[in-house]
């Protein structure tokens, strides 16, 4: 699936917002990916689910398991374990640590894949990674419906930035990278003019 199919089906599902958001990083942007609003009609989340799996195949990569740091990523974690053909388990915050809880239970080296349904620089994911491996699991790598071009996937000629939190040992897949300008408030060009960002994400409304 090429970038531009990816961008079409984010454009189509009206999840390719324009305006001015302040994003959980605490950065502003002039574009925001709404995955939720892709991700409500089934059928496309599984064929985006279906692409997805279809590269880690190729890749070659053993998974036993999809684990997602809730909310954002647990029905494209879900989707993606579909696809795999493994079970799937998240993980969600307690009093600000993400935590294995529910009744899910890793064994010791189980390979997990973390997904989320957009990186940026892959600090929910990475927390999710260090609670199942406290437990005992192996991760194996990280995947992504988009990837926000602050780490590196495999596939792309994006270069690894220096805010990527995502272990470089491990691959990354994501069907596509989408890159947007990120101003921190102090410098905003949109703030500078008067505009007032909001907050969509899964952390704000």
């Amino acid at each position: 699936m090429s970038r531009l199919n990816i961008e079409q089906v984010y454009k189509e599902a009206q999840a390719l917002l324009e305006g001015h958001f302040f994003l959980s990083s605490g950065n502003h942007s002039n574009f925001y990916l709404q995955s939720a609003k892709v991700l409500e009609n089934p059928k496309v989340a599984e064929s985006l689910a279906k692409a997805l799996a279809e590269e880690i195949r190729t890749f070659g990569l053993t998974v036993d398991t999809v684990c997602s740091p809730a909310l954002g990523g647990v029905l494209a974690g879900y989707e993606l374990a579909r696809a795999l053909g493994v079970r799937f388990i998240f993980t969600e915050r307690v009093e600000g640590k993400m935590t294995l809880r529910r009744g899910f239970e890793v064994t010791s080296g189980e390979k997990i894949l973390i997904c989320e349904d957009i990186i940026t620089t892959g600090g929910s994911a990475v927390e999710s990674a260090m609670e199942v491996e406290r437990i005992g699991a192996q991760v194996v790598g990280y995947a992504a419906l988009a990837n926000r071009g602050f780490c590196q996937r495999v596939g792309s000629s994006l270069e690894r930035k220096p805010n990527a939190k995502l272990p470089p040992h491990l691959p990354f897949f994501a069907l596509d990278d989408f890159v947007f300008d990120l101003y921190s408030p102090q410098d905003c060009p949109l703030c500078k003019m008067g505009s007032k960002p909001i907050k969509p994400g899964s952390r704000g409304n």
